[in-house]
């Protein structure tokens, strides 16, 4: 599954970069030794409906999808996307879905950062923040900036909220030691 993705990224690394060639040799046509026509290329590495799949050798599947992707010229193992949406899928657990408007995905490691609005569904349990750092090879999640945590019984609020993915362990703190964590009853 990695070798295909590879292989479709790295096609599609040769069309931007031939395409980036081809804008900065710009044509022109001359009509008596007068320029009437200067054609330009656009270079774009913008890609439309992204999505990709990962499983590992445990089950585990991770799929991501977003509106609009767009590559780093500095570093084309990463693509900044747009309208995001993640699925993760482990293996002897429920499903967890992460939404936001903007996101950085690394398709060498499958690490992403999600931001602005970011919402995160698990169950009956709602989680909402600015800012997700999620590593799929930490097996971590942690939400941080105006984080509150809802589910039929309490709404919290905090600065941070850390996930172990794996054995599901959380930690729930301020990041100043004279403020608490704020926890309300629903009932």
């Amino acid at each position: 599954m990695k070798l295909v993705f590879f292989f479709i990224f790295f096609v599609s690394l040769i069309i931007i970069t031939y395409s980036y060639l081809e804008k900065k040799n710009k044509i022109q046509k001359t009509l008596f030794n007068k320029p009437v026509l200067e054609e330009s290329f656009q270079n774009s590495n913008i890609i439309k409906n992204v999505k990709h799949v990962s499983k590992d050798i445990k089950g585990n599947e991770y799929i991501i999808e977003a509106e609009e992707g767009e590559i780093d010229y500095s570093n084309n193992e990463i693509i900044f996307l747009k309208n995001v949406k993640a699925l993760i899928k482990l293996e002897n657990s429920n499903e967890v879905t992460i939404t936001s408007q903007f996101g950085k995905y690394n398709n060498n490691t499958y690490d992403t950062i999600f931001s602005k609005n970011v919402e995160i569904n698990y169950l009956d349990n709602k989680i909402t923040g600015e800012y997700l750092d999620f590593s799929l090879k930490k097996n971590e999640m942690v939400i941080s900036r105006d984080v509150i945590y809802k589910n039929n019984d309490a709404t919290l609020k905090a600065d941070v909220i850390e996930i172990n993915v794996k054995s599901k362990d959380t930690r729930i703190y301020m990041y100043e030691n004279y403020k608490k964590v704020n926890i309300k009853s629903n009932n």
